[in-house]
């Protein structure tokens, strides 16, 4: 007095097993996708930090930039002043020097070149002392 069916050669715990197979099978694929997106979410932590990092050194290297780019355009009109300075000088030096005559006595110093090297160089130290 059998309940199993005569044409079924199987023991009812051979589908047990193969649904408990198919089960751990499933499971198995289930813990990869979940260790897959674990992995593909640090990955996409570690971009982001790296992002917020290349964010950060973009901004110093923009204020760096900035701070040269200053610091260039003063150099650069101080540049301009002085030459326009030298120029200056150089022009009143040949002045000086194309307009006054030759002392005999022994003096190579014309008298107005003192004068206007001093006159010169009193303007320079004043300019300079109000650029810093």
């Amino acid at each position: 007095m059998n309940d199993r069916p005569a044409n079924h050669p199987e023991p009812p715990f051979a589908d047990i097993d193969a649904a408990t197979r198919r089960l751990m099978t499933a499971l198995d694929a289930l813990e990869s996708a979940v260790e897959r997106r674990r992995e593909a979410d640090r990955d996409e932590d570690e971009l982001a930090t790296r992002i917020q990092a290349l964010g950060a050194d973009r901004s110093r290297l923009a204020d760096e930039l900035d701070n040269s780019l200053v610091k260039s355009r003063k150099l650069e009109r101080v540049n301009r002043e002085i030459a326009e300075k030298l120029d200056a000088a150089i022009g009143t030096i040949s002045e000086v020097l194309k307009g006054e005559p030759k002392v005999e006595d022994g003096d190579d110093h014309p008298e107005g070149l003192a004068e206007a090297l001093m006159e010169d160089g009193d303007e320079g130290g004043e300019a300079e002392d109000d650029e810093e």
